[in-house]
């Protein structure tokens, strides 16, 4: 309880407040780092000639903060951040 102005803190909304962002991919399936996924749709990338086609397999991700929130490698376009909502779990 705060004595200046009275308010009280709940421990279980920090403990909330402090936990890892659960990252979830199309179908709902919990992603870790590590996790291989597999694109569900057709993403332009800016500056590349052709899109990152459907099915294209991705290994070894990395969850990260923000609105794109998986780092990865793909073949052929390299390093880049993608939106769980367009990948599904492998």
């Amino acid at each position: 309880m705060c004595p200046e102005c009275g308010h009280e803190w709940n421990p279980e909304e920090l403990a909330a407040e402090n936990a890892p962002a659960v990252v979830k991919d199309a179908n709902g399936n919990v992603l870790v780092d590590g996790d291989d996924v597999v694109v569900v749709k057709d993403l332009p990338v800016k500056g590349a000639p052709k899109p990152v086609k459907a099915g294209t397999k991705v290994k070894n991700i990395r969850l990260a903060e923000g609105d794109h929130n998986i780092d990865c490698r793909i073949d052929g376009f390299g390093s880049m951040a993608l939106k769980s909502e367009f990948v599904k779990k492998a």
